[in-house]
Parts: C-alpha cells; structure tokens; sequence
C-alpha cells in the first residue's frame, strides 16, 4: 500500500510527481506527469508496463488503490479505473476481491532495448539483424534513426528515458555541430545503460559499453598492409563528401599515410570532375563516387590495377564481382559483440576488427 510517510497531501502535482508505496517490504516508484499531454489513464498503463518490463515490478507486487491513486493525484476514479481495466485485459495485473490490484505478467528476464542508429543502409542492417540473432528471445528491440541531428536524437531520448534497460546509439553526428549538444544528451543517459556503436565518445565520463572503429587508425594501418601495391602509385586521392556525415578521422588517417610514405595527396567531395592521372589511386567513401571512377576508367585507356587503382570503403556483394579493394570493418562482429557483451553486463570499449580485402582494382 501507499507509504504515506513519502507523501505531503497539501502539495500540488510537480512536473513530475513521485509516487510510493509498499509491495512486499520495497518502495516502488512511479513517475507521472500531469503536464504530459498522453491521457492520464494511459500514463498509468505505460508507467506500470515499462517497470514490469525492466523487473522494477515483480510478479505478484500490489499496486495501489484506485482510491489511493485518485487521492494522491488528484485523477477522477474513472481515469485509474480504466487504467486498470486496461492492465487487467492486457494480462499484466489481475484483481483479487477484496484485497486489490497484483501484478501478474512477468517479463523481467526479457531486456527492453531502444537502438538509435544515425542512417538505415545495408551495413547498419547487417549490423541491426545480427544484433538481434545474438540477444535471441531474451530482448526485445525498438529502432529509431536520429540522422545526424542532435536535437532529433534529444527528442528521442527524452521520450524513452526511463523506459528501457539499454540504450544502443551511434553518436555519428554532422561535424558543424556543436559537439556539447549531443554529448549533453548522452549524459543524462545512465552510463550502465548506455552502449555506444559503431564510434567511441571519449569526452564522456563514466564507464559506459562501447564497440567502435578508430577511424584515424584503422584506414592509416589498413593502407600500410597493402604498401606492396601502392608503391607503383605515386599520387592518392580521398573522395570523401563534404556533407558532414562522416568521421574526419577517415582523412585524418588518410593523411597520415600518405605523409609517412611520402605521396602527393588531395582531398576530393565527389569524383564527378576527376581527370584521371596515371599512378594514381583512389580511395573511395560513397559507392556512387565508386561507379563514377569505374566508368571514368573504363572509358579511358588505362587499366584499372596498374596505372589507377581504386579501394573502396565497406564491403558488399557487389563489389567482390567488380573485384575491387576493400576496407572495412566487420558490421556483423559489431552487432554481435554489442549483443554478447551487453547481455554479460559488461561495461568496456572494445575495437571492431577492421581489414583490407585485396582484389584487383589496386
């Protein structure tokens, strides 16, 4: 029943008001907001569901009252009775005459898990499918998409704060932006919750999970392992967009390598005015720029793996029949290692593999 020691019934409701009370010897809090424009009743519903879901609410924990709840919150009976009509004729709580309102469903072994991704493309869905196959029935997974807008991803947070065990983002975010805005809402999310995809967020405090690519690193060493057939290439290019939606640390790297074996470099947003040059290779982010140095190469008279050679980034089906080179990390290893570690409760960073496949066009 209610703890009335937690209440002080001459106060008015607060933007959220804190209720209490006692089922089996433990104080349950519910937090309801009668400024929220969801009806109050379903409020109610969302409240109890979401904590029967993440284990806060045990199977056989006695809800309060309707008197309780109409008092106390200053509803109208009819609301909180259809509350639990609601409850009751979805299966989560059951009524016993005379004594009041139990909970009865028990799903506190499924996680409820929100994944919030920056973009949907092929490699997020390899990583998105083999996320679920590792967790298996033992969670349930909501997907949103933020596209890169940090006050798109606020929103989203601030909605479902509260609601679910874990939080799976990728903190991929456009590079004009003002980096405190993102990593204000990253805070307010609890850091055991919290697991970061994709890229690391070093700015944070805390010890939240995280399974990330070291942009910078990654390409710098990759490029090293294929020094043996870039040596016959004395010029590179990056063809990386200029929109934002990449890690700078790509270039970053790309630089790096090329300071360190002394080739000319430039950095391109698009290959659509590229005029081919022999004894140079190229190093490709979006797959249309791909098509376009292919065609400019198969029009032309050089040959394609000897005076220019083409990596591109990510691999796909169709870039192994084209038999182009490859960098990429490994999207399914993400997925199922942020799965893996998360259902152990892990909470540490972890480097996703990242490799060159070596075909022909290098």
């Amino acid at each position: 029943m209610i703890d009335k020691q937690s209440f002080d019934h001459r106060r008015q409701p607060q933007s959220f008001v804190d209720m209490y009370y006692n089922p089996s010897a433990s104080v349950y809090k519910l937090q309801f907001n009668p400024k929220d424009k969801t009806p109050k009743y379903k409020q109610i519903v969302q409240s109890v569901i979401t904590d029967i879901e993440r284990g806060v609410l045990k199977k056989g924990a006695q809800l309060p009252s309707i008197s309780e709840l109409s008092v106390e919150y200053y509803l109208a009976r009819d609301t909180v009775e259809k509350a639990y009509r609601e409850l009751r004729e979805r299966g989560y709580i059951t009524s016993v005459q005379g004594k009041g309102y139990y909970v009865q469903a028990n799903d506190a072994a499924k996680l409820k898990i929100l994944l919030v991704f920056n973009k949907l493309s092929s490699y997020k869905k390899i990583i998105y499918y083999a996320f679920l196959k590792a967790l298996g029935d033992r969670a349930t997974v909501d997907l949103q998409i933020h596209h890169y807008s940090a006050q798109h991803f606020q929103e989203i947070i601030e909605k479902n704060l509260g609601k679910y065990n874990y939080y799976v983002v990728m903190p991929h975010f456009t590079q004009d932006l003002d980096k405190a805005d993102y990593l204000k809402v990253l805070a307010t999310i609890p850091t055991n919750e919290l697991v970061l995809l994709d890229k690391d967020v070093p700015e944070l405090t805390g010890n939240s999970l995280s399974v990330y690519q070291n942009f910078d690193k990654d390409i710098c060493e990759a490029l090293e392992t294929a020094q043996d057939l870039l040596t016959k290439y004395s010029r590179m290019v990056l063809v990386l967009p200029g929109d934002g939606n990449y890690p700078v640390e790509i270039a970053h790297g790309f630089r790096s390598f090329c300071i360190n074996y002394q080739k000319e470099f430039v950095i391109k947003e698009n290959a659509l005015n590229e005029h081919l040059q022999p004894g140079t290779a190229y190093v490709v982010i979006e797959e249309t720029d791909l098509s376009e140095l292919v065609k400019k190469v198969r029009q032309s008279s050089y040959l394609l793996g000897r005076e220019i050679g083409i990596i591109s980034f990510n691999e796909t089906t169709l870039k192994e029949l084209l038999n182009i080179t490859v960098v990429t990390t490994d999207f399914e290893a993400m997925g199922y290692t942020a799965a893996a570690l998360l259902l152990d409760h892990k909470q540490i960073k972890v480097k996703n593999p990242f490799y060159m496949i070596r075909r022909g066009s290098l």
